[in-house]
């Protein structure tokens, strides 16, 4: 299981080569989050990624942690930029392995959902009208509240 912060691009095809060393994998869902062009006000130009380091990749590693005692997942894998990002920039890679694929994109869709409320980031869009923090989504939470169990 990885977890990585980091400003540089990456590259995907080499990130998931690494997960085909293991017999027992025979799934590999992979997700990649790009910057948009646009929010609901205005064109985006330029978004600005900050986090706690230290704490923001132990959260990490606590919703992987978590997606591994819900799943039977082998590996997984969390990569997320922080710095300056422009539109159709990569910003977010989550990839896990798993015996059978029900679990594999379950597993990485939890880790996602997540990650985006769970995960201390902190966004701020440059765009045509303005800077601005960008707040936490609705459909995000909700997205992430479906998970839990009661």
């Amino acid at each position: 299981m990885s977890v990585r912060i980091q400003e540089a691009d990456f590259d995907l095809g080499k990130e998931l080569a690494e997960f085909h060393g293991d017999p027992r994998i025979g799934a590999v869902v992979a997700f990649v989050g790009l910057v948009r062009d646009s929010n609901d006000a205005a064109r985006i130009l330029e978004m600005t990624l900050e986090h706690y380091p230290g704490m923001t990749e132990k959260a990490l590693a606590a919703i992987v942690s978590e997606a591994g005692q819900r799943w039977s997942i082998i590996d997984a894998l969390v990569i997320h930029r922080v710095g300056r990002l422009r539109p159709t920039d990569r910003i977010v890679a989550v990839a896990v392995a798993a015996e059978h694929r029900g679990a594999a994109f379950d597993a990485g869709e939890f880790i996602i959902d997540q990650l985006k409320t769970r995960a201390p980031f902190w966004k701020r869009e440059l765009t045509t009208a303005g800077a601005r923090w960008v707040e936490a989504r609705e459909t995000d939470e909700q997205a992430s509240e479906r998970w839990q169990m009661g």
